[in-house]
């Protein structure tokens, strides 16, 4: 089992920047991909990015490259996700999940074993 608990989320103006930060408990982390996901209001989870084990290879969804960096501390057992240059469109709950099957797809929703309770992030403009 895999315990993960965001935080980080809450209320900033359009052009701000935020960081989440997941924290994981129950499995050795480096053994785990950890992504992130979103859900706006009326909208699907839709994926935002993720990393591997080791922190070596990051994917991101198109929409938010060059704004987003996803991260990791294995030792702290905890997942970041930096956001910059806020936009409306940001505004979601947040998620962080945990892979722990051989990766086919890693934007894919299905690909993921355990999940956050979600942190809402809302940009005002």
């Amino acid at each position: 089992q895999v315990q993960l608990v965001e935080s980080g989320g809450g209320l900033v103006q359009a052009g701000g920047s935020l960081t989440l930060s997941c924290a994981a408990s129950g499995r050795t982390f480096s053994n785990l991909a950890m992504g992130w996901f979103r859900q706006a209001p009326g909208k699907e989870r839709e994926f935002v990015a993720a990393i591997t084990g080791s922190g070596g290879v990051r994917y991101y969804v198109n929409s938010v490259k060059g704004r987003f960096t996803i991260s990791r501390d294995n030792a702290k057992r905890t997942v970041y996700l930096q956001i910059n240059s806020l936009k409306s469109e940001d505004t979601a709950v947040y998620y962080c999940a945990a892979a722990t099957g051989v990766a086919t797809d890693r934007t894919s929703y299905n690909e993921y074993d355990y999940w956050g309770q979600g942190t809402q992030v809302t940009v005002s403009s």
